[in-house]
């Protein structure tokens, strides 16, 4: 089983930059692979980063502008080239279909890739399975924009001194019912990962970030530009921080920086003034583990 972690591929917005490549990040989930806004020189950047094909399972576009989309042609012919031998489902606004479609067929190449398209109609779950569920809410940007959200299904930790009492052990331990159940463990809440790129501040932002062990979330701008965030549609390390603080995330993931501010440290200061917090300025190929499970209590 695979760690759960962010692999980060790429942290630009707009442009690319000598430093920073288009958007793109891989989310390690157990056996899932989630490739999240693969923009243009994803693949290249998978490569460096150690990422296969064949480690993507589910792809997540949250709208349609380039450098959150322009990488699909390339990720989905390697995936031909190297036979991916799973289905990969493929998760993106509605309104946007015909970009994806084009992006899908973008050149010739011998297609046996099985890519199966889930347009996005609206805000809900859109799939569920081991991994838990996904769920999708609208962001406000100036196309139409999602974010999206894994919650883990609760489960319960057990305690090995009250297995050990009642002489429980091995398989056994899989049987167990209520009340024999409650009384050997305790509650424990399922991981829950959040994805917010180009966007205002709106409720859908609050909704993904609502208690996420990890929240990957846009930091376009700094608060002394804040007027342009708002004009353009999108974030400020400030605003994205207030989100995580008020949203009880555990690890704030700050990332898709304009290239007009050289200095990373500026976006952590920013955010660690309202958030308290781990705050992890992402750069490019950047391994980010989700925070280790909070200890039960017993």
């Amino acid at each position: 089983m695979s760690p759960r972690e962010l692999v980060v591929l790429g942290t630009s917005s707009q442009v690319p930059t000598r430093t920073r490549n288009h958007n793109g990040y891989l989310l390690r989930w157990d056996a899932e692979g989630f490739l999240f806004d693969p923009g243009d020189g994803t693949q290249r950047q998978m490569v460096r980063a150690g990422v296969a094909a064949t480690d993507v399972t589910r792809l997540f576009i949250t709208h349609f502008h380039g450098d959150h989309c322009l990488g699909v042609p390339g990720v989905v012919q390697r995936m031909s080239l190297d036979r991916v031998p799973h289905a990969v489902h493929a998760h993106f606004p509605a309104e946007g279909a015909e970009y994806f479609d084009r992006l899908r067929h973008a050149s010739s190449f011998h297609d046996v890739a099985d890519v199966r398209a889930h347009p996005v109609t609206g805000p809900g779950v859109l799939a569920e399975g081991p991994f838990g569920r996904v769920e999708a809410r609208r962001l406000d940007h100036s196309l139409p924009a999602y974010g999206y959200r894994l919650v883990e299904p609760d489960g319960r930790t057990m305690i090995p001194e009250r297995l050990a009492a009642r002489g429980i052990r091995g398989a056994a331990i899989r049987d167990l019912r209520p009340p024999l159940l409650d009384e050997v463990s305790v509650p424990r809440r399922g991981q829950r990962f959040a994805f917010v790129m180009d966007t205002r501040l709106c409720d859908g932002v609050f909704e993904l970030a609502d208690g996420a062990d990890m929240l990957v979330i846009e930091s376009t701008f700094l608060h002394g530009d804040e007027a342009l965030a708002v004009e353009y549609g999108h974030l400020t390390a400030r605003q994205a921080a207030t989100v995580a603080a008020r949203c009880g995330v555990r690890k704030l993931v700050l990332t898709h920086f304009s290239q007009r501010y050289t200095d990373p440290r500026l976006f952590h200061d920013e955010a660690a003034e309202v958030f308290d917090g781990e705050v992890v300025v992402a750069a490019d190929l950047d391994r980010v583990p989700l925070p280790k499970r909070r200890d039960a209590q017993v």
